[in-house]
């Protein structure tokens, strides 16, 4: 998630198919009755995974969101959590953006504050949008080019925004650009590769050619910015807002208010909505409160969308009233650990080949809620809904699940360790599924001898400051990392570049917590990048994949499924199949 792919707009079609096959309720449940919208009153057990419950244009009431620690940032051009670039579409507008709606049709790619899809030139050097007129920031002053351009500048600040790919500054031609803080030139010219020939016209010039510009420019890192009220790192206090909502209150980890935002017009953004007349968002609330607010209507939205936890799932699957009200959604996600190639001894291939063969993959599948809401075994780094995907299994994780102790102890051997060693795993605290899941490891490495120490982390600093600083990882002897990781867009590119390509590497905020940097590896992605055969990019995929598995990079946990529990009261509920969670920007309530 760091480096886009080159894959054009049919395969992406192809994706999408792909995703609609896979979106279907695995639950049994009782059908629904739908009209040809795709909308339904009815409910069942994983009605919302294809089309729209409770549609309804009634405006009014207050929509409630929990969740049990922060978002990274509520900057949208300082935030990497899928949840958050959902939720940022309440008060931001890229220049494109999906299409919102149930099933395939959610990954479909439309205008968003441009008013049609890039237009290529010079040789696929070149990507021109055309901003629609008359569009405001919420307090009244139009939106220009120059807020577009401004927005890509600061995402080369990565020392005051850390978070956040970094896609412009890979594709663009002048990568070492410094950000507008740091911007020495005369009158502060700002990025040279990107041009606003006027008011309403932005142009990115490409150091090679790219296909897929437009699934960049989908992020919500185009949401235009005002220079004038950029306030670095605390720009995420009060975002100037171009969505259907604005800010009225943050309180810094604690609670978020939107209201209206009454300079915005349904008639132009017509991918979200404008219903609730307030929306509020609760932080640091325990994992376990929020399902069970759920469950008692106090609470209309986990804000995270991974799901609820334990406790909630058993309760939800064995009361026919509560599992009529959720969703078994195909989320995307792969649950996964890194394993550090860098930490000693796991610097070593057979020490990782060691952890892979002796994890209890079916305790790891349970930890993150069984094969009915939890997911399916994972034994590769890319989903099955992933263009390019190949089945595989190097270390048996589906023909032996619950681990190979011989071979186990074998690798042990070949790498010097016969009794084992010592090393810390990392995951996030706040999650119970990670807490449980590093439970369920550390158990399992013990009867090979290998002593792992957990070390938990809370979810907003988890990437900028722990795991995802390689300085901490290394002086912390973090040899295993707990993940979580979806596509930016759905195929071998999308999933795997920002963990697996030695530049996306980085000092702070990183996501290859591995630190594979395979000169290999790397040129396959460079050759993907100038390859036009979608045929030819799908086996690249798999390549890099079958590299990843063969250098024991990546311990797969489970090809993730959220069971999402839904409060009655929310209306126009559906998944997007995109984000794996419902679609927060046109949620209403009865």
């Amino acid at each position: 998630m760091r480096k886009p792919r080159q894959l054009g707009l049919a395969a992406f079609a192809a994706v999408a198919a792909l995703v609609l096959a896979a979106c279907g309720s695995g639950g049994g449940g009782s059908s629904t009755s739908s009209s040809s919208s795709g909308a339904t009153t009815s409910t069942s057990y994983g009605a919302a995974n294809t089309s729209v419950v409770n549609p309804s244009a009634k405006k009014g009431g207050t929509l409630t969101f929990g969740i049990s620690n922060t978002p990274d940032s509520t900057d949208p051009g300082n935030t990497y959590y899928a949840f958050m670039w959902n939720f940022t579409r309440l008060y931001g507008e890229s220049l494109v953006t999906y299409k919102s709606c149930p099933g395939a049709c959610g990954n479909t790619i439309v205008p968003g504050l441009a008013t049609s899809l890039g237009q290529v030139g010079d040789k696929g050097l070149t990507w021109t949008y055309h901003l629609r007129s008359g569009v405001k920031f919420s307090d009244g002053t139009p939106v220009t080019s120059q807020d577009v351009k401004y927005a890509v500048e600061r995402t080369y600040a990565k020392s005051v925004l850390p978070n956040g790919p970094s896609y412009f500054q890979v594709l663009l031609t002048d990568p070492k650009y410094p950000g507008p803080y740091k911007d020495k030139t005369k009158d502060k010219m700002g990025l040279t590769s990107v041009t606003t020939p006027d008011a309403t016209t932005i142009v990115f010039h490409l150091a090679k050619p790219f296909s897929d510009f437009n699934y960049v420019v989908a992020i919500p890192q185009t949401d235009p910015v005002p220079p004038s009220k950029d306030t670095g790192a605390n720009y995420q206090l009060n975002p100037v807002s171009t969505g259907p909502y604005k800010f009225q209150s943050y309180q810094l980890n604690k609670t978020l208010t939107l209201v209206p935002n009454t300079n915005w017009n349904p008639a132009d953004d017509t991918e979200a909505k404008q219903l609730a007349s307030k929306i509020v968002v609760s932080m640091n609330v325990n994992a376990n409160d929020i399902d069970n607010r759920l469950m008692a209507n106090d609470l209309d939205i986990d804000l995270a969308g991974t799901g609820v936890q334990a406790a909630a799932r058993a309760k939800i699957l064995a009361s026919p009233s509560l599992k009529q009200s959720s969703d078994d959604a195909l989320s995307g996600f792969l649950w996964f650990y890194y394993l550090n190639t860098k930490v000693k001894p796991l610097n070593n291939l057979a020490c990782r080949q060691a952890v892979e063969y002796a994890a209890n993959k079916v305790n790891l599948q349970t930890a993150f809620g069984g094969p009915i809401a939890g997911g399916d075994i994972g034994s590769t780094v890319m989903p099955p809904n992933i263009l390019g995907y190949q089945k595989f299994d190097l270390y048996e994780a589906t023909t032996k699940p619950t681990g190979d102790v011989a071979k186990a102890k074998a690798a042990l051997k070949t790498c010097g360790q016969p009794n084992g060693f010592s090393t810390n795993v990392a995951y996030r605290s706040d999650r119970p599924k990670e807490v449980a899941a590093a439970q369920a490891l550390q158990q399992a490495l013990s009867q090979v001898g290998i002593k792992v120490t957990l070390q938990g982390y809370l979810s907003g600093k988890y990437y900028t400051n722990f795991a995802g600083d390689p300085t901490y990882v290394h002086g912390h002897n973090l040899g295993i990392s707990a993940g979580g990781w979806a596509a930016d867009w759905p195929d071998g590119y999308g999933f795997l570049d920002e963990i697996a390509n030695g530049n996306a590497i980085a000092p702070a905020g990183n996501t290859n917590i591995e630190e594979l940097n395979d000169p290999a590896v790397n040129a396959l992605f460079a050759k993907a990048a100038n390859t036009s055969s979608v045929t030819a990019k799908n086996a690249i995929w798999a390549q890099i994949d079958h590299d990843m598995m063969s250098q024991a990079t990546i311990l797969p946990i489970v090809y993730a499924k959220s069971l999402l529990y839904r409060n009655p009261n929310v209306t126009n509920v559906y998944v997007d199949s995109y984000y794996g969670m419902y679609n927060y920007a046109v949620l209403g309530v009865k």
